[in-house]
């Protein structure tokens, strides 16, 4: 009730767990609220960590001009990315069941080739098999953990459906995924961590919050670039990075302008130099579709500068 009596005003929080939540809460009340992250309020914190600190630098961090705000999520964009959540939990859950049971496999000498998907079409005949001497109960510990597998495994796949249905649904999802190495998943995710893109002033600061541009070292007028910063949403960069990959992949023999731009890249720098460029394009031509309400095109031509 405090809130629903006051004035409105500017209200500074910082990021964290049901901000989100509270952020739209307030907004209901006519509040103007500003989520910030962490790391943008903890300069201003003068003294010794407490409540009283915290609050005199959250008041502080707000008022500044050049703060950088997170965009306020709202209810059908946390139940996506609960999604994505779940599916990338799944995931890594699958992952580690299935190295689990080839290296208990590999105890008896019994190697399975690379790739989870040999997992399922091996296992079964080697459990089968009365030749490799396996004991009746690893026999069925093996048989457990392979029915543990597959759950997760069907798991990941419900998920995933349920992400496409979304997907379809939502016409920014649709344009994205029209982007050579942007699928459904990366497309809905980013609609839905990104939100409104038009908080971000151009391309290259929406590559940068995914963490997909240059750490710099600079001092005395020199500039110094490192490897890319690795900020913001690991999930996403890690996304726009495998589609890239793909795309990389298969450029080797097509003569279109972008392949032939991947082709001239790759001869110069490392091939995982190409796949972050390529992520690094894919980011900015994402910020420029939602921001201008664009379609793809292929052959859209890039600006010329004015003399």
């Amino acid at each position: 009730m405090f809130f629903a009596n006051l004035p409105c005003c500017l209200i500074g929080m910082e990021a964290c767990g049901s901000a989100h939540f509270w952020a739209r809460k307030l907004q209901g009340f006519g509040h103007t609220v500003r989520l910030m992250a962490p790391q943008f309020v903890k300069p201003y914190v003068k003294t010794n960590k407490n409540d009283v600190a915290d609050a005199e630098a959250i008041c502080e961090a707000v008022a500044r001009p050049n703060m950088r705000f997170v965009p306020v999520k709202t209810v059908e964009q946390q139940a996506v990315l609960a999604l994505h959540r779940a599916r990338q939990g799944f995931v890594r859950a699958r992952t580690a069941q299935a190295n689990q049971i080839r290296g208990l496999l590999g105890e008896f000498g019994l190697v399975i080739p690379q790739g989870i998907t040999n997992i399922a079409q091996c296992v079964p005949a080697l459990i089968e098999d009365a030749s490799n001497e396996l004991p009746g109960s690893f026999r069925l510990l093996i048989q457990r953990l392979t029915d543990h597998l597959k759950e997760l495994d069907r798991q990941v796949d419900e998920l995933e459906t349920l992400i496409k249905v979304w997907h379809r649904a939502n016409d920014a999802s649709r344009k994205l995924a029209e982007i050579p190495g942007i699928g459904p998943i990366t497309a809905s995710a980013l609609v839905a961590s990104v939100g409104d893109a038009k908080c971000f002033t151009n391309g290259r600061q929406l590559a940068a919050w995914l963490g997909l541009v240059p750490r710099q070292h600079s001092s005395g007028g020199k500039s110094t670039l490192l490897g890319i910063s690795k900020r913001g949403d690991s999930y996403l960069r890690t996304l726009m990075v495998h589609g890239a990959r793909a795309v990389v992949r298969y450029s080797a023999n097509k003569k279109d302008p972008s392949s032939a731009w991947l082709q001239s890249l790759q001869a110069r720098r490392h091939k995982n130099v190409a796949v972050v460029a390529l992520a690094n394009r894919n980011a900015r031509i994402v910020w420029a579709l939602l921001t201008q309400g664009r379609t793809f095109r292929p052959d859209y031509p890039p600006a010329v500068a004015g003399a």
